[in-house]
């Protein structure tokens, strides 16, 4: 029996996982996750529980007016792209 080489047993591997989900990741281009809260904060947010890169812009959660928001964020501006009260 010869043994499997390991860049077969690697390629094998990543094919049955490719059904997997990656965490997204920010950009290159992207404004830094503390200047994307600054950006918030500017915009009536007191606090943000929940800030990550997701399908190509900032995804996160929040504090704004007393209330807990979702909220999308510009990935290069911060600006809010579209908020909801949670």
């Amino acid at each position: 029996m010869r043994p499997i080489p390991i860049l077969a047993l690697a390629l094998a591997l990543n094919a049955g996982l490719s059904g997997f989900a990656v965490a997204d990741q920010p950009g290159a281009d992207w404004l830094p996750i503390d200047q994307v809260k600054k950006a918030l904060m500017a915009e009536g947010y007191t606090e943000i529980t929940k800030l990550e890169a997701d399908d190509g812009h900032w995804d996160g959660e929040g504090i704004k007016n007393g209330q807990k928001m979702k909220f999308d964020a510009d990935p290069k501006t911060g600006a809010i792209l579209g908020e909801v009260a949670d």
